[in-house]
């Protein structure tokens, strides 16, 4: 195994059940979630492993409840040996990268980001704004897209997932006008996001806001591992300059194929990612093969996951 990158899910990989067959087998992943429930006064193993579904998807739910399986599994996975030099997580699993890369405790990371899903969800009133993924069109034809789209309304890029996949966010008027223009030139899909507010985007600008105040309150240090950061898709290793970055990530686009380009460039060949899901691994298997790069890719979310990664290690 080469040089190793960690990648932590951001918000909509959740899903109920996540983190229940890890945090049943081992003790030091139950503790991450009994730590959670504690400090956020809430049951984080029955919203985690019961649901209901509703309760779940709540952004200020959601925020802490994917922060707290993927560090839980972090901690299973650093208890068979295994780490990384680099780190990275896209959007609200940027908590989570900081947290591995010990910038950030997990008991201020879990409080924070539970705020910090609050805010983004009182930013914008419900049915004011939107997100939509469009696929299979360039980035320049994006740009016409959007240029095109805003005159309905606010409209931006708001994730740079992989090549030929962008998601973008806005008032929902322009959001419904740039799905009918990617249709017309021939996007292989454009679909709105059940999403309740328009993450990543200018509209959000106050939930930044009311977060810097919150983000005044904890202690960052500088990460111990390499830390990519969604907003500049660049190492940042510098405290202060974290804490501004992530004021203005929830209201700048997440450049995730730009990270995960840094990544490979530096010599990264595996890459695997914690937590809920398997999307981030996804995205960086079309982003090495555009970068004529052969890719080792890992998921661990269950004991089938970590079984195989363990496995792998060993041989």
């Amino acid at each position: 195994m080469g040089k190793v990158a960690f990648l932590f899910p951001g918000q909509g990989a959740q899903y109920i059940g996540m983190g229940k067959e890890i945090t049943d087998k081992y003790s030091i992943a139950n503790r991450i979630f009994d730590a959670a429930s504690e400090i956020l006064s809430l049951d984080m193993k029955k919203l985690c492993f019961q649901g209901p579904d509703e309760e779940l998807t709540k952004t200020e739910f959601t925020q802490p409840a994917i922060l707290t399986t993927s560090i839980a599994v972090l901690k299973v996975i650093e208890k068979y040996g295994l780490s990384a030099e680099v780190c990275a997580g896209l959007s609200l699993g940027e908590y989570s990268a900081l947290v591995y890369s010990q910038a950030l405790s997990f008991e201020e990371a879990v409080g924070l980001v539970r705020k910090r899903g609050k805010y983004m969800q009182e930013a914008v009133p419900l049915g004011k704004g939107t997100m939509a993924a469009i696929l299979g069109l360039d980035d320049d034809t994006i740009v016409q897209i959007i240029d095109k789209a805003s005159e309905k309304g606010i409209i931006e890029g708001a994730n740079y997932n992989c090549p030929g996949q962008v998601v973008l966010s806005g008032e929902i008027e322009a959001i419904r006008e740039a799905c009918n223009i990617a249709k017309e030139k021939g996007a292989k899909k454009a679909t709105i996001l059940s999403v309740s507010a328009p993450f990543h985007c200018s509209m959000l600008a106050g939930a930044g806001e009311n977060l810097k105040s919150e983000l005044e309150k904890v202690t960052i240090n500088k990460p111990a591992k390499s830390f990519i950061s969604n907003v500049t898709g660049n190492y940042v290793n510098n405290a202060e300059e974290i804490r501004d970055l992530l004021i203005r990530q929830v209201s700048m686009p997440v450049l995730w194929e730009q990270s995960i380009e840094r990544m490979i460039n530096d010599g990264v060949d595996t890459l695997i990612e914690i937590g809920p899901g398997k999307t981030l691994i996804g995205f960086a298997k079309k982003i090495g093969k555009k970068n004529g790069r052969e890719l080792n890719l890992y998921n661990v979310e269950n004991i089938e996951t970590l079984e195989h990664l363990t496995f792998k290690i060993k041989h």
